[in-house]
C-alpha cells in the first residue's frame, strides 16, 4: 500500500504544473534517494511498531501468569476459599486459552487480524480490571475467564502479525525478540508479584495491566497494517470450532482432574475418552466441509507437522519444572528468596540466548540451531538429573542454565520454520497451532510430571504408608527429580531425532 501511494504521487505530480519544481519533481535520483529513504524509515516504524504492540501483548501475559501463581496463597485468605477452588483461578484461564485459540486464529485469517489483535488486547485489560475489582472468589474466575478470552485472540495471532510485518530474510530475529520477551515476562513475575502483593494488595497484580494494555491496544491501531476479508474465505466453520472446544475443554479439564484425582479414576478417563471421541468427529467435519476451520492440507507438509511436535514435545519437559521448588527448598535447604532467584536461571538464559539464536537462524539456516538446542536441552535434563544434596549455589545455577540456553536456541528457529512453512493466508492458523502446541505442552506436561515424580517419590521412601510428597525424605526426592529428568531427556532426544528428519527433509525439498 505504501508503494502505490508513492507511485500514484509521483505521477500525480509529473502531470500537474502546479507541483512542478517542489519536492516531488526534484531530479530523479534525488527523489529516488528520498523516496527509498523514506521508505526504508516507514517500514522499519511499521514492523517495530507492531512488534511491539506484540511483544507487549506477550510480556503481559506472561507477566500475569507468574504474578498470579505468586498470589494464589494470599487469595486464599483474602477471598476466604480454600486450595481445591482457588486453583480455578488459574484452570479458568488456561481452560479459555486451550479451547478457544483455533478459533481465534481462523477468524484472523479472514477478517483481518488488526481489529480482532486490539480487541482481544482490549478484552484482556478489561478482564483485568475486573479481576482486580472482584468482590469474591467467583467472580474473580469468571471474571478470570474473560481475561483468557482476550489471551486466546493475541496468543493465536502474534506470531503471524509478526510474521506478516518482517520480511523472511529478518524473521529469525523477529522469533528471538518474541523468545526473549517471553524469557523477561517469566523471569519479572515472581519478583514483580511479590513486590505488588506486599506493599499494594493482591488487587494490584491484576491492575498492573492497565497502563501496558493500554499502550498496546494503540500500537496495534497505530501500527499493524489493516487486512480486510479474504476473498477465498466463505463462512465460519462452527460445526468445528464448537467440536475442537469440546476436545479441548474435556482434554485440558481431564489432564488437571487427572492430576488432583488420579488418572483411574472414571471421571477422568471418561473426560479423556471424549476427548478423544470429539477428535474424530472434528477430523470428519474438517474433511467434509467446504470451508474447515483447520486446513488439514497443510499437514501435507511433513515439516510443518514435524516442527509442531518437535515444540509440543519440549514443552512437555518445561512443563515439569514446577517440581524444582520441593527439590531446592527441602533437599537444598535454600530459603524462599534464593529458590524465587533460581527459578529466574531457565527464563534468563533463555532471553540472552534467543536473539543469537534468532539472528543466526537467519544467517545458517533454522535447522542446525535448532538441532543444537535440541542437543543443548538433552545435557541440561542430564545435568538437572545430576542435581545432588552436595551441589552447591553456583553449581545449581550451572545445572540449571543449559536448559535455559538450549530452549532459546530451539524455539526461534522452529516457530521461524514453522510460520515459514505455510501460505500467507493461513498464518493466523499456523499461529494458533504453534501456541495449541506449546498450552498442550503445558497441560500435559504438568499432571504426567507430578504423577511421575510422586511415583517415584513414594516408592523410593520406604514408607508404604506416606501420602505427602512433601513430607518425604530428602533422598527420595533426590530419587524422584533424577528420574523424571532422565526421562525428560529422553523425550527431548526424541525430538531431536524428529530434527535431524526435518534437516533431511528440508535437504530433499530444496533440491527437488
Amino acid at each position: 500500500m505504501f508503494r502505490e501511494n508513492i507511485a500514484d504521487r509521483l505521477a500525480d505530480a509529473e502531470t500537474r504544473p502546479e507541483m512542478q519544481g517542489t519536492y516531488w519533481m526534484q531530479p530523479t535520483s534525488n527523489r529516488q534517494i528520498r523516496f527509498q529513504d523514506d521508505h526504508a524509515g516507514q517500514e522499519a516504524a511499521l514492523k517495530w511498531g507492531a512488534m511491539t504492540a506484540v511483544g507487549l501483548s506477550i510480556f503481559m501475559a506472561t507477566l500475569d501468569v507468574n504474578i498470579v501463581n505468586v498470589s494464589l496463597p494470599t487469595l486464599v485468605e483474602a477471598l476466604h476459599t480454600d486450595f481445591a477452588t482457588i486453583q480455578w483461578v488459574m484452570l479458568g484461564y488456561v481452560l479459555v486459552v486451550t479451547s478457544m485459540t483455533l478459533s481465534m486464529a481462523r477468524l484472523g485469517d479472514m477478517h483481518g487480524k488488526r481489529t480482532l489483535f486490539a480487541s482481544g488486547l482490549g478484552l484482556f485489560t478489561i478482564g483485568s480490571l475486573l479481576c482486580g475489582l472482584s468482590p469474591g472468589i467467583y467472580w474473580l474466575i469468571g471474571f478470570r475467564m474473560v481475561q483468557g478470552l482476550g489471551a486466546s485472540v493475541t496468543q493465536a495471532l502474534g506470531a503471524a502479525i509478526v510474521t506478516e510485518a518482517f520480511p523472511e530474510s529478518e524473521r529469525g530475529r523477529a522469533m528471538g525478540f518474541i523468545g526473549s520477551t517471553v524469557s523477561v515476562g517469566l523471569a519479572m513475575g515472581p519478583a514483580v508479584g511479590g513486590i505488588l502483593i506486599g506493599t499494594l494488595g493482591w488487587r494490584s497484580v491484576f491492575l498492573i495491566n492497565l497502563p501496558i494494555g493500554a499502550v498496546a491496544v494503540w500500537a496495534a491501531l497505530r501500527f499493524v497494517p489493516p487486512s480486510g476479508p479474504k476473498r477465498n474465505q466463505r463462512t465460519f466453520d462452527f460445526p468445528g470450532a464448537v467440536l475442537m472446544l469440546l476436545v479441548m475443554g474435556c482434554y485440558a479439564l481431564g489432564m488437571t482432574m487427572g492430576q488432583r484425582q488420579g488418572f483411574g479414576q472414571g471421571s477422568t478417563m471418561g473426560l479423556l475418552a471424549a476427548a478423544g471421541l470429539f477428535l474424530a468427529g472434528f477430523i470428519t467435519v474438517e474433511r467434509r466441509t467446504a470451508s474447515p476451520m483447520v486446513d488439514l492440507a497443510l499437514f501435507r507438509n511433513a515439516l510443518f507437522g514435524v516442527n509442531l511436535l518437535m515444540g509440543w514435545l519440549v514443552f512437555l519437559v518445561v512443563a515439569a519444572s514446577f517440581i524444582l521448588p520441593f527439590h531446592l527448598e527441602i533437599v537444598k535447604n535454600f530459603g524462599p528468596e534464593t529458590v524465587g532467584l533460581l527459578m529466574m536461571v531457565v527464563p534468563v538464559s533463555m532471553g540472552l540466548t534467543s536473539p543469537l539464536s534468532g539472528w543466526m537462524a537467519d544467517r545458517f539456516g533454522a535447522r542446525g540451531v535448532s538441532l543444537a538446542g535440541l542437543l543443548v536441552c538433552v545435557a541440561g535434563c542430564l545435568c538437572i538429573a545430576d542435581l545432588g544434596r552436595d551441589v552447591g549455589l553456583m553449581g545449581t545455577i550451572l545445572r540449571l542454565m543449559p536448559i535455559g540456553v538450549g530452549m532459546g536456541l530451539f524455539q526461534s528457529p522452529n516457530n521461524s520454520a514453522i510460520m515459514g512453512a505455510v501460505p500467507r493466508e493461513r498464518l493466523g492458523l499456523a499461529s494458533g497451532l504453534m501456541t495449541l502446541s506449546r498450552t498442550l505442552g503445558h497441560t500435559t506436561g504438568i499432571p504426567l510430571a507430578g504423577a511421575a515424580f510422586t511415583a517415584w517419590v513414594l516408592a523410593s521412601s520406604g514408607s508404604p504408608d506416606l501420602t505427602d510428597v512433601a513430607k518425604a525424605p530428602p533422598d527420595a526426592l533426590i530419587q524422584g527429580l533424577s528420574n523424571v529428568y532422565r526421562t525428560a531427556a529422553l523425550i527431548i532426544a526424541a525430538a531431536t531425532l524428529l530434527a535431524c528428519l526435518a534437516v533431511v527433509l528440508d535437504r530433499r525439498n530444496r533440491r527437488g
